[in-house]
């Protein structure tokens, strides 16, 4: 039953690549917004973990400091019950002492292991940024290059048609022979009634040479 599911897993995932590839090849520009879109949401999210180990490391110090107050205190409460010969006292003292002193050093060493840890973190964080910003660079880039690719082919379809249609005519040819029939039309029109109009005038004309 466990290799079923492995199989039908492998399966989806195949075609779930699959399905990411072709929509790739189809919309680049998308798929890198959308990646890009997951590595800013990323980026957040590394910024706002790195911002709460700031405060873990706040609370750490706080904690040492306290801790080590702590240990202060009950060292001299020892001494001061040792000098008054209050042996159970000085005991209790000096054993809150030891817990104090070692829970100072724990703390020390968590906030000494956090600060290296931030630092090494800030580094990779801006490292992120770095490279993101560099996929923004390089998806402008991209736009360019396929907005570029864009304006030639429809320049190429304008000028040389037939490499796109074959033989066809291009709406911008197509637009040209129009206007050229359009412009024969009116000419023609323009010519007939142009003759017509004459050949009334030079009958009026004759008419009116009889009557005379």
């Amino acid at each position: 039953m466990s290799n079923l599911f492995t199989r039908l897993k492998d399966s989806i995932s195949a075609d779930l690549n699959d399905m990411l590839d072709q929509k790739e090849q189809k919309n680049p520009i998308a798929m890198l917004n959308q990646h890009l879109r997951s590595c800013e949401k990323e980026v957040k999210r590394v910024r706002e973990l790195i911002d709460r180990q700031y405060l873990l490391k706040d609370q750490f110090i706080k904690a040492y400091h306290e801790a080590s107050e702590m240990a202060a205190r009950r060292q001299h409460q020892a001494e001061i019950a040792a000098r008054a010969s209050e042996n159970e006292l000085q005991e209790f003292a000096e054993k809150e002492h030891d817990d104090y002193r070692q829970k100072a050093e724990r703390l020390k060493n968590a906030y000494d292991t956090t600060v290296k840890q931030l630092d090494q973190l800030e580094q990779k964080y801006a490292t992120m940024k770095r490279k993101l910003k560099d996929m923004h660079l390089k998806r402008m880039e991209l736009m360019s290059r396929e907005n570029i690719a864009n304006i030639n082919n429809r320049m190429n379809t304008v000028v040389h048609p037939e490499r796109a249609f074959g033989q066809s005519f291009s709406k911008f040819e197509e637009s040209e022979l129009y206007l050229e029939r359009l412009e024969q039309r009116v000419t023609s029109n323009y010519h007939h009634n142009t003759i017509d109009a004459r050949i009334r005038e030079i009958e009026r004309e004759l008419e009116q040479n009889k009557a005379n």
